[in-house]
């Protein structure tokens, strides 16, 4: 309301013969940008082209792998986003939660955040989210680069239970 039309044309190989036709191609089309955001934490995120596999057979099984993490992460911005007043344990391990409390001091108004957001601010402020009052919520690119952060602190938490323990 209040703006100028858009028009657009969406091109399509598909039959449209119906107006809930047509919608249900525009709906298809609105899912692309999560198509894209997923490439991109699998390839950007994850390094996936930069593998150095000599077997298809090797390389599948990386692939799979990066796709569960590309998912997981693309999961969690978007859950957080979503269902803020989800619980944390939905998306996250106890170790997950557990320590990013330690590492990452919460600023005023995280503290107040929903447990799955202040879980969320926590990751993403490992990757460099800088989590001020005005910031937009935490992207795929600062949640990919606090996961690779939280999955070493977790193999060095991990190591230290060991030899102290």
């Amino acid at each position: 309301a209040g703006r100028a039309r858009i028009e657009w044309k969406l091109i399509t190989n598909l039959p449209v013969r119906s107006r809930a036709e047509a919608i249900e191609k525009l709906d298809w089309y609105a899912m692309r940008w999560k198509i894209e955001t997923f490439h991109k934490i699998l390839k950007s995120g994850c390094k996936a082209e930069e593998s150095r596999l000599r077997t298809a057979d090797r390389l599948t099984n990386l692939i799979a792998v990066f796709c569960i993490l590309s998912w997981r992460i693309f999961w969690i911005t978007m859950l957080g986003r979503s269902a803020p007043r989800a619980a944390a344990k939905l998306a996250f391990t106890r170790t997950e939660i557990d320590l990013p409390e330690h590492v990452v001091h919460d600023t005023s108004h995280n503290a107040q955040a929903p447990p799955l957001v202040r879980n969320v601010i926590r990751l993403a402020q490992l990757g460099g989210y800088l989590a001020r009052a005005s910031d937009p919520p935490p992207g795929t690119t600062v949640m990919w680069r606090g996961m690779r952060r939280l999955t070493d602190i977790q193999i060095g938490y991990e190591l230290a239970l060991k030899r102290s323990g």
